[in-house]
């Protein structure tokens, strides 16, 4: 790299590696899918891209920062790329092709702006889209968008989801072999493909939210990092796919719900029930997001998806002064609508807990009791939580309790357990 490409200021190593960090979390996807396209290989692709980083975090505490830092690092990714072909004795016109772009890639580097975090194209669609593919598993989906679409690294996916590193970095290794395996192509799916393979691709994005909404385990009842990641990836995704009703819904729910986040835990990091929150701490920036994106969503046409009839729920949360004031009876039609069109004991269980506050806690104990008798939810701590919170307020505290030790019983996470043993303790 010339030495006009590079920042005029000495170097320092902690600013040095804090950059590429930055530069890796907001690039990578681009530097990931510009490479796929180039070398063919998603695999090597990857590879190239880490092998570049680790070269950076070398070189730039030394040399300094560069100006365009994704820029740089596409640059050497492509130089080991032609070097390896080199080393194999593969001089074709490919390599002569790729050795002059980068020689004038290099040349406008020296003088352009950093890369626009917002600007999005068509090959970082294709990341997406590759990164979910249906032949890998959900969990392996996972982990690949996780790591080459969000940047994170192995070890921060590892304690996002409290599994070990290497558990991990095993599941990246699986999932990139197979994609090589089934000779998965750097494009975007055929039409006829398209519609079910974003269905998959905005499921992983809502699991990986989901996960950071409420921690399935571990010691904190929350991982919002995990959500705010989602959440950017989903914002890449609709830039990238404006005219998509789904992802637009999607978008919307998550923004609405997250807006909660400052006020789901006190200063103890215990959580607080949404009756007893502050709402003045609710992100109003977000909300407003929230809404826009539902918005947009509504003006695509074809009425409400699944997400979208979520988003609506969570903005009736959203635009209330409080739980009194929550626009109860339009949430409960709302779940009915959610119920037919994505039927699921769920959604049947929070229809029941709108029902609650419509119209009583009588009628919402029989909707719970029908779910009980079906055996659907069988293992499910909010199953059980929920009825105690209904019997509670029916005054039969000695049922509620036994509820709530079930249910605490149940809990896979640290705080919920906590605080389902306090109630089944009366406190």
């Amino acid at each position: 790299m010339t030495g006009e490409a590079m920042a005029r200021s000495a170097p320092d190593r902690g600013a040095a590696e804090r950059a590429v960090a930055a530069v890796w979390r907001i690039e990578s996807a681009k530097i990931v899918a510009t490479l796929s396209r180039l070398v063919g290989d998603f695999g090597l692709a990857e590879d190239l891209a880490q092998e570049a980083l680790l070269d950076a975090l070398a070189q730039w505490p030394v040399e300094g920062v560069p100006r365009n830092g994704a820029a740089w690092l596409t640059a050497v990714a492509k130089r080991k790329a032609i070097d390896g072909w080199r080393r194999r004795e593969r001089l074709d016109d490919r390599i002569a092709v790729l050795a002059h772009d980068l020689e004038r890639e290099q040349e406008e580097a020296a003088d352009a702006l950093p890369w626009d975090p917002d600007a999005v194209d068509d090959d970082v669609l294709r990341l997406i889209f590759i990164s979910c593919h249906p032949v890998l598993s959900r969990e392996a989906q996972v982990a690949l968008t996780l790591r080459v679409v969000g940047g994170l690294s192995s070890e921060e996916i590892a304690r996002a989801f409290l599994v070990p590193t290497a558990t991990v970095q095993q599941r990246i290794v699986r999932a990139k072999k197979t994609l090589a395996a089934a000779n998965v192509p750097f494009e975007m799916p055929s039409r006829e493909e398209h519609a079910a393979r974003l269905g998959g691709i905005l499921g992983v994005l809502y699991l990986i939210f989901n996960e950071g909404h409420a921690a399935s385990s571990g010691s904190d009842w929350m991982r919002p990092e995990l959500s705010v990641e989602a959440i950017r990836l989903t914002r890449v995704l609709a830039a990238l796919m404006p005219r998509e009703r789904d992802v637009h819904s999607l978008l919307a729910l998550m923004e609405l719900t997250a807006a909660r986040f400052p006020a789901r835990i006190d200063a103890n990091g215990e959580p607080v029930l949404l009756a007893d929150q502050d709402r003045s701490r609710w992100d109003r920036g977000r909300i407003a997001r929230g809404r826009a994106a539902l918005a947009a969503a509504d003006a695509r046409g074809g009425g409400r998806s699944a997400y979208g009839l979520q988003a609506a729920i969570a903005e009736r949360h959203a635009v209330a002064p409080s739980v009194e004031e929550t626009d109860w009876e339009s949430i409960v039609v709302l779940y009915e609508a959610l119920g037919r069109l994505a039927p699921s004991p769920v959604v049947e269980l929070n229809r029941a807990a709108a029902v609650a506050m419509a119209t009583g806690p009588a009628s919402a104990l029989r909707i719970i009791d029908r779910i009980a008798e079906s055996g659907a939810l069988r293992g499910y701590h909010l199953l059980p939580a929920t009825r105690g919170e209904l019997l509670l307020r029916l005054g039969r505290t000695e049922e509620a309790r036994s509820e709530f030790a079930t249910a605490a019983s149940l809990a896979g996470n640290d705080r919920e357990r906590a605080l389902l043993q306090s109630k089944a303790a009366g406190d």
